[in-house]
């Protein structure tokens, strides 16, 4: 069992945990970052190629309203673009009648994608870390507490520190680790039940050579009661040269598999656009239920979004050197990545106030 020291130990390298390494990054602390997974990134996932525009199978979009990510994008140089809806999207309300093309009114409230894909936000952050202090392919197992003292132990390596952030979702969290001494029970009662974000998820992109869907009795943006997609909307790039649709699958067909996903989707597609929903190059989806180092089943029913933000995950444990962070846990927008920043800047904050002055931080 190889034995790894540090100050800070973070688990998850998603924007949480990047974010978090980031803002410390000037602070003198020896920081080590366990991801369970072989990439960085989390529930950040853009697919690349030199042909076909960036696939966005996770978080994508962003408002406004996000104040706090919109400032970080700009600090790290980082460009935004409108995402295309149209003028006019397909309407798809009953099984029964055909879909309709309808007139979208002015939308004063538009969502933005980042310039190259929403992956360019976490390679900016790695760029801003040591390389070295990121651990991939390390799945913790156990978190013991002893004399002020974690020991975080994944299959073959013990990271020792004094300060842990946990930035799992909190289900996961208390779900699949082993810790000791036990939490309380109030804050593992309200962490069984708190919603992991996109967790029952399916994300589809197609790319296609043309953008056939901006054709004058057609568009890319699609809202379908029926299904089983449905929402779809036009992903090509920032460059308009390279051409997709990207989509949200019904969460109910994830034990199926990826041929017979994508059979259905094009039934759905060549209704609004015939046979031209064939002439796709690639396709990609996520089913995020099935990614284990995001989602666990839940012991009981859960509803969207249930629990996240709630005021107990703002309280450190273990005298004040444990925090659960991540984006379900941010007091506003939790759930996105605008929350995830905050939830990042929040325990920043805690740790420049109280922490860092007992490891002589200057």
């Amino acid at each position: 069992m190889k034995l790894i020291n540090a100050d800070l130990t973070i688990i998850g390298a998603g924007l949480t945990g990047l974010t978090l390494a980031y803002l410390l990054r000037e602070k003198g602390l020896k920081i080590k970052i366990v991801e369970a997974r072989n990439r960085v990134g989390g529930r950040i996932q853009t697919e690349y190629s030199d042909l076909y525009a960036p696939q966005e199978m996770g978080a994508t979009w962003l408002g406004k309203q996000h104040e706090y990510l919109t400032a970080f994008l700009q600090e790290l140089n980082l460009e935004t673009f409108i995402q295309i809806l149209g003028k006019r999207a397909v309407y798809e309300a009953i099984s029964t009648s055909p879909p309709q093309l309808v007139t979208l009114p002015p939308n004063d409230a538009p969502s933005y994608r980042i310039q190259g894909g929403t992956s360019r936000l976490i390679q900016a952050l790695v760029d801003k870390i040591e390389v070295e202090s990121i651990f991939t392919n390390q799945v913790v197992q156990s978190i013991a507490y002893q004399d002020d003292i974690f020991m975080v132990k994944t299959a073959d390596t013990t990271f020792q520190s004094g300060l842990v952030v946990s930035t799992l979702p909190p289900y996961l969290f208390v779900k699949t680790i082993d810790i000791q001494p036990v939490i309380p029970e109030n804050l593992l009662k309200i962490a069984q039940q708190t919603h992991t974000w996109m967790g029952e998820s399916i994300k589809v992109s197609l790319t296609y050579p043309t953008p056939f869907w901006r054709a004058k009795n057609s568009s890319g943006t699609i809202v379908s009661n029926v299904g089983p997609i449905p929402e779809m909307y036009d992903h090509s790039n920032v460059e308009n040269d390279k051409f997709a649709l990207k989509g949200f699958l019904n969460g109910a067909y994830f034990s199926l598999k990826k041929e017979e996903r994508l059979a259905m989707i094009l039934k759905q597609l060549r209704k609004y656009y015939g046979a031209k929903a064939d002439d796709f190059l690639t396709y990609e989806e996520t089913v995020w239920r099935n990614e284990s180092y995001t989602f666990a089943p839940y012991e009981s029913h859960v509803l969207p979004h249930q629990n996240n933000g709630h005021a107990i995950f703002q309280q450190p444990l273990f005298d004040g050197r444990f925090f659960i962070a991540g984006s379900e846990t941010a007091a506003q927008y939790p759930g996105y990545m605008e929350g995830a920043v905050r939830s990042a800047r929040f325990v920043f904050g805690r740790l420049e106030k109280r922490l860092l002055p007992l490891f002589s931080i200057v």
